[in-house]
């Protein structure tokens, strides 16, 4: 039913895709057993208007999430202090730990009306006022507010609206030469 919920078939949702793979689906891929398991990630059209703020294992995918409540956005589980970088170009709005259970916050507008969310933080690089340029880094991933382990809750909106961030960050390509990834 949780497949149904996220728009998959069950050929998909048979498969299990880390965040880098699952955009786009290769059909020759063989997944080793000690590949961390990420969540089935449907395949969607995208406008590739922004960069993936950090390579992961998505854990967390937009929508609603049963007893009223609902990922405004994406979560990506990466190391603690891996970079995070500024999906696009942008002045930081909001750059602090006030909003409850985002702990360490930062909010990048973009031109055409456009915010990006990166939440968790261990540490914010930037500060309200800067400008910031696209694959700049701008923070650190961490365990602050409301989370356990490592990661980046990732958000984009247009105006006040939350939009899926799938539907909107770049495809990746990838290479498996001997069962190995290489990401570029």
């Amino acid at each position: 039913q949780r497949n149904r919920a996220l728009g998959l078939n069950s050929e998909q949702a048979s498969k299990k895709t880390n965040l880098n793979s699952s955009l786009p689906m290769l059909k020759k891929e063989k997944l080793s057993l000690s590949q961390p398991k990420g969540i089935a990630v449907p395949r969607l059209k995208t406008s590739g208007r922004f960069d993936w703020p950090v390579r992961g294992r998505l854990s967390s995918v937009y929508g609603a999430k049963g007893q009223g409540l609902h990922n405004d956005g994406i979560n990506i589980i990466a190391p603690r202090g891996t970079a995070v970088r500024a999906a696009d170009a942008g002045v930081v709005v909001y750059a602090g730990n006030e909003l409850r259970g985002f702990g360490n916050l930062l909010l990048i507008k973009h031109p055409g009306g456009w915010v990006t969310a990166y939440a968790h933080n261990d540490a914010l690089i930037v500060k309200r006022r800067d400008k910031v340029n696209k694959g700049q880094i701008v923070a650190k991933v961490g365990a602050s507010g409301n989370v356990v382990e490592p990661q980046l809750h990732f958000e984009i909106r247009r105006g006040k609206r939350a939009i899926n961030p799938l539907r909107h960050l770049k495809r990746l390509r990838v290479t498996i030469i001997e069962n190995i990834k290489i990401f570029l």
